[in-house]
C-alpha cells in the first residue's frame, strides 16, 4: 500500500508540473493583440460570467437571454473572432456572481479561478488535512480542465462536497451548501433523496432556505421576465446541445450520451438514463435509511448523481476528489482490497482526461465506465459484510 501511494504522489506531482507548464504556455499564447484565439476568449467560458454580471448589474438583464445582443456585447470586451458562448444558467447565477464586474476582465478572471480553487481545497481539507489534502487539491486532472474552461466546477465541488463534510457536524450550513448548487440544479438531482431517505430534516430546511432565498432575490433584482427568458433559452439549449449534440458529445459524461453515440433515438436514450437513474436513486436513498458509514454514503451520492443526470460535463467532476478520499477510508478498505480500491478511484479521477479522447478516437462515450466500478464499490461497502482476509489485514 505504501509503494501504491509513494508512486501515486509521483504521478501526482509530475502532473502538476506538465499541466501547470501548459496552462501557463496556453494563457500567454491567448494574451497578445486580442483576447481570442481561434474562437476561443481568455478563459473560455469565464466570458460568460463576467459578461452576465456585467449586464445584469448595469441595469441590462433583459441582454443575457438574448444571444446576438449578448454576443455583441461580449466581442467587445474579448475581440470580434469569438464563437458562440450563450449564457444557459438559471438567473440565481447572476446573484451568486455579482461581484465580478467590480473587477476587469483579467483580473476578474484570475479571481474567480483562485477563489474558486481556494474554496475547493478548503473544503477537501475537511476530508483530507495536510500535505496529502493539499496535493490532492492540486493534482485532480479535473481542476485542470476546469481551470482552462475557466469552469465552476471547484465552486460546484466546495458546496457538493463541504456540505457533505459539515452534514454530521453543522447539518444547517451543510443544507446551505446545497442549497446553493441550484445555479446547477442537474447535479443535485439526489441530494433531496438522500437527505429525506436519511431523515436529515435540518439539512432540509438549510438547502430549501439557501436555495428559496437566491429565487426570491434573482425576482426581486433582476424581475420576473428573467425567469420566462431563461426556461426559453435553457429548452433550446437542451434540444440543441444535449440531444443533438450540436456543440459536440465528447465532454460529456452521462448515460444518456452513450446511448445516443450508440445509436439510441432520443426518447430511447432518456428511458436509458432514466432507468439507470433510478437505480442509483434506489441504492443512495437505501445507504442512506439504513446509516451505512459516513463516508460511504457520501461517496454513494457523487458517484450516484454521476450516473443520474444526463448532462455531467468532464469540468464537473473536480468532486470526483472527495469520492477519492473517501472510498479510500477504512470503512471501505476492509471490503475489498488496498489495489483494487486505488485502480477504481484512479478511474474516476482520471475521467474527465480521458473520456473526451475516448469518445473523439472510438465514436462512443465511456464515460459512465469509469464511473459504475466505484459506485459498485461502494454500494457492496454500504451494503455487504467486511471481507474477513482484507479486515484482518487493515
Amino acid at each position: 500500500m505504501l509503494a501504491d501511494l509513494s508512486l501515486a504522489r509521483r504521478v501526482a506531482w509530475t502532473w502538476i508540473v506538465v499541466a501547470g507548464g501548459f496552462y501557463c504556455y496556453d494563457m500567454l499564447r491567448d494574451t497578445g493583440d486580442s483576447l481570442t484565439s481561434n474562437g476561443r476568449p481568455l478563459g473560455d467560458d469565464f466570458v460568460n460570467y463576467w459578461s452576465g454580471a456585467f449586464l445584469a448589474w448595469h441595469g441590462r438583464a433583459a441582454e443575457v437571454y438574448n444571444w446576438p445582443v449578448y454576443h455583441a456585447f461580449q466581442t467587445g470586451i474579448v475581440g470580434e473572432a469569438l464563437g458562440t458562448y450563450i449564457y444557459g444558467y438559471p438567473p440565481v447565477l447572476l446573484v451568486l456572481t455579482a461581484p465580478l464586474p467590480l473587477l476587469p476582465y483579467i483580473p476578474g478572471l484570475a479571481v474567480w479561478l483562485a477563489a474558486g480553487w481556494f474554496a475547493f481545497w478548503h473544503a477537501l481539507r475537511l476530508a483530507l488535512a495536510g500535505r496529502d489534502g493539499l496535493l490532492l487539491a492540486l493534482a485532480t486532472p479535473a481542476v485542470f480542465i476546469n481551470a482552462y474552461g475557466g469552469q465552476n466546477g471547484t465552486w460546484t465541488a466546495a458546496f457538493f462536497g463541504g456540505g457533505l463534510c459539515l452534514l454530521q457536524r453543522r447539518p444547517f450550513l451543510a443544507g446551505t451548501l446545497f442549497g446553493l448548487m441550484i445555479y446547477k440544479p442537474h447535479l443535485g438531482l439526489l441530494i433531496p433523496v438522500a437527505l429525506i431517505a436519511g431523515r436529515q430534516w435540518i439539512a432540509v430546511a438549510g438547502a430549501t432556505i439557501s436555495a428559496g432565498t437566491l429565487v426570491v432575490a434573482s425576482v426581486l433584482l433582476l424581475g420576473p421576465e428573467i425567469w420566462r427568458d431563461y426556461l426559453q433559452v435553457a429548452t433550446i439549449l437542451r434540444q440543441t446541445i444535449l440531444e443533438q449534440g450540436a456543440g459536440g458529445w465528447h465532454r460529456l459524461v452521462s448515460v444518456f450520451v452513450s446511448a445516443r453515440l450508440l445509436g439510441a433515438d432520443v426518447l430511447s436514450a432518456y428511458v436509458a438514463q432514466a432507468a439507470v437513474g433510478l437505480v442509483a436513486a434506489g441504492v443512495v436513498a437505501l445507504a442512506w435509511f439504513r446509516d451505512a458509514p459516513a463516508p460511504i454514503r457520501y461517496a454513494l451520492l457523487v458517484l450516484g448523481t454521476f450516473l443520474a443526470t444526463p448532462y455531467l460535463l468532464d469540468y464537473d467532476m473536480v468532486v470526483g476528489a472527495f469520492v477519492a478520499v473517501w472510498l479510500t477510508r477504512p470503512e471501505n478498505v476492509v471490503h475489498h482490497s488496498q489495489r483494487t480500491v486505488l485502480i477504481t478511484v484512479g478511474l474516476v479521477l482520471i475521467a474527465p482526461l480521458f473520456a473526451a479522447l475516448l469518445t473523439n478516437t472510438t465514436g462512443f462515450a465511456l464515460g459512465p465506465l469509469f464511473v459504475i466500478p466505484a459506485f459498485v464499490l461502494a454500494a457492496r461497502a454500504a451494503f455487504g459484510e467486511p471481507h474477513p482476509v482484507h479486515a484482518a489485514a487493515h
